[in-house]
Formats: structure tokens, sequence, C-alpha cells
């Protein structure tokens, strides 16, 4: 759906800081982005998430002015910026490596762009103190660069990139070179400064961790296209199809064929009978369909060895290792037929039980329908 004038001006719609108008762009052969149509409001933290090749990259490259699209417009604080170089776009970005100046110290850094801007002595290095308070460096500001930690570093240059006022932060990987703890401590500080001042940000990432743990919404992209924009929720949750499914999280997924729609859809396949709380619009009776289900929504129960599948949503397998991972254990069962499902238990829970599952149990695979989603099944063509 294009965009039309009217409603990128209209003053009762919510504020946008960033409009893409049915956006493509290629790099000969290779069409990076397709007819992408997107918008972020004002103070809104928005993560584009993608595998490689995604088009995610392209999209920021975009917004900040580096790449012109072939067709399509962008659109910054209600202008129309699409032939607009990026020093002249109100857009900042924080990079994977940091960029300060060596020779610069901390506070020196973060009123950098104000001085290039000619705001006056005073106001620039109060906007400078302002910000090293807003991510806690207040204390290290005379510091040079080389004398702080990657973590300190990184905030510096969020501050920095603050320091403009842009009408929108974009932040490309921005916490890769952190290891894992770091990577989780700076996380709540992004959220935390970006809640504090309001900011909008548009987080460019492959890792679902940082985009769930921080996003007010996400972009999930495949192949230059968006496939689903909606909340974290939203989109672990009710995923609008199978890739989807597949991409954010993990999932048990069983090949299936819809035999009866209705609440709950009823499916067929060789593990057993399926019932399904959800499946997807105009998918018709004897269609294949891909079951899928969260591994935290299946439970793996003992069953006797002679005992068949009783009932819908209810499989027989058997239980073929079983991992601690941190406070919670994720078991994996395979049925007769080769299918594969994961099971994920609070280890309190699980090692509190007088028999504990081993490898080597049979099982039962249970789970509610209200769990269940059926999609076409897209690797059928």
């Amino acid at each position: 759906m294009t965009i039309s004038d009217n409603r990128l001006l209209s003053a009762s719609s919510p504020p946008r800081a960033v409009v893409l108008d049915r956006v493509s762009k290629a790099y000969g052969d290779r069409q990076a982005v397709a007819d992408v149509t997107l918008d972020v409001s004002a103070g809104e933290f928005l993560a584009i998430l993608g595998p490689s090749g995604s088009g995610k990259t392209t999209i920021m490259r975009v917004i900040g002015g580096f790449e012109t699209p072939d067709a399509g417009r962008v659109v910054i604080a209600g202008e129309d910026v699409t032939n607009v170089p990026p020093e002249r776009r109100n857009v900042n970005t924080v990079f994977q490596s940091y960029a300060l100046f060596p020779h610069l110290n901390v506070i020196d850094n973060v009123a950098y762009g104000p001085r290039m801007h000619g705001v006056p002595r005073r106001a620039r290095y109060a906007r400078a103190a302002e910000l090293l308070d807003q991510v806690r460096l207040a204390d290290v500001a005379t510091r040079k660069p080389y004398e702080l930690s990657g973590g300190m570093q990184q905030r510096v240059a969020l501050a920095r990139a603050l320091a403009n006022r842009p009408a929108v932060l974009l932040l490309d990987e921005p916490l890769g070179a952190l290891d894992r703890k770091l990577r989780d401590e700076m996380q709540r500080e992004l959220r935390r400064v970006q809640g504090e001042l309001a900011a909008t940000f548009v987080y460019v990432t492959h890792d679902q961790d940082e985009a769930f743990g921080m996003a007010d919404r996400l972009a999930v992209m495949r192949d230059g296209r968006l496939e689903q924009v909606g909340t974290p929720a939203e989109v672990y949750d009710r995923p609008v199809n199978a890739w989807v499914s597949r991409f954010v999280g993990s999932a048990n997924t069983i090949r299936a064929r819809l035999a009866c729609p209705g609440n709950p859809a009823v499916l067929t396949s060789d593990e057993g009978v399926i019932e399904a709380g959800y499946i997807v619009e105009g998918l018709g009776a004897g269609e294949p369909a891909l079951v899928a289900i969260r591994p935290e929504a299946t439970l793996l129960q003992r069953r006797a060895a002679a005992a068949a599948t009783v009932g819908a949503n209810r499989l027989a397998a058997e239980l073929v290792d079983s991992v601690a991972i941190g406070a919670s254990r994720r078991l994996r069962a395979t049925t007769a037929t080769g299918a594969s499902f994961e099971s994920i238990v609070q280890r309190a829970t699980d090692e509190s039980s007088a028999q504990p599952l081993v490898p080597g149990d049979p099982v039962f695979v249970t789970f509610d329908a209200a769990s269940v989603r059926a999609y076409r099944d897209d690797s059928i063509t």
C-alpha cells in the first residue's frame, strides 16, 4: 500500500520519525530490498531482524542516506529526504566499531558533533556533560578512549551520536564486538537511555535475543522483503507464516494435512492427530500444512513401553537426550517416524520428580491446541 501525502502530513496521525514508502534497491542483478513500506514512530525503538543477506543493512543505509533507493520515498520527521545526502539528514549512526577520536578526551569526543554544527562552546559542553551523565560516564569525562573498557567506549559513542539531537539514531550491530556479559549489560543501558531521552532508535541486528530484549517493535526481513512487523510478543507468539515461525526462536514442526477446519482445526500426520488453535487464512481441507509448537509449550510425559498414542496432541516417542542449560533443561525426543521434538522445562521442577526422565525412556509428546499453529507448508512448491 502506498502511503499518501495526506497520511504523511495528517496532524491526527501519530508523529512519524521515519517513513519508508515502497522502497526498492538493487545491486546489479541482486534485489537487496523489494517494495518495503515501513514507518517508525517518534520515540520508538524498532529492531530490524533477519538473516544475512535479508536486506536489513540496506534499509539502514537508505534511511541514513548512504544509498539512494531505485524506487520509493524516504521521509524523516515529515520531510522527503529521498535524494538528500547523509550530511544534510537529521540522522546519526552508531557502528560496531566505536570510531572515537583517540587524541580527544571523552567530553571532547561527545562535543565534537555540536562543534561542527556551530553550537557555541558553553552550550555544546553543557550538552556533552548532560549526555555523559545520562550514560553514567560523567566521572571519566577527561579520560582518553584507550583508558576505557569496551562497554564504556560504546556508551561514549552512543552519547556522541545523540549530541546533535538526531530525529532518528541508527544502530548497526553496535554490540557485536562485546563479550556476552557486557553485551547483556549494554542492552539494558541502551534501552534505559532510549526510554529516558524518548529518542527514536532503529536497531539492525541478526541477534534475536538483542532484538526481543530491547525493541518496542520488530521488523522481520527475508530476501529483501518484510515478512512481519509487530511487537516482540506478536512476532513470537503469532508468526504470520511458517518461515517466521522457524526463524524466530525455535519451533517443533510437523508436516501434516488439514482434515477439518474449525476451532480447533484437525490435522492428520504420520505422527498422529493434531488439533490446532490457529490455522493460516486460506488453508483448505486436504491441503498440506506445517504445524509449529514452541518447545516451552511442549511437555514430555512418561508412558508405559507398550502404550499406544491416545487422542490428539499426544504422540508416542522416545527421549534421546536431556541437557541442563542454566536454570532450564532441554529435553529431546524422537518418534518412530524420525520426527524430533524439544521441550524446555525448569530444572527445579524436572529434578524434583521422583523419577526424572532419562534418555531411552518411552514418552508421550503432549501440547495444548491453543499453542499449535498451522501454516501452509512453504517447502512444498
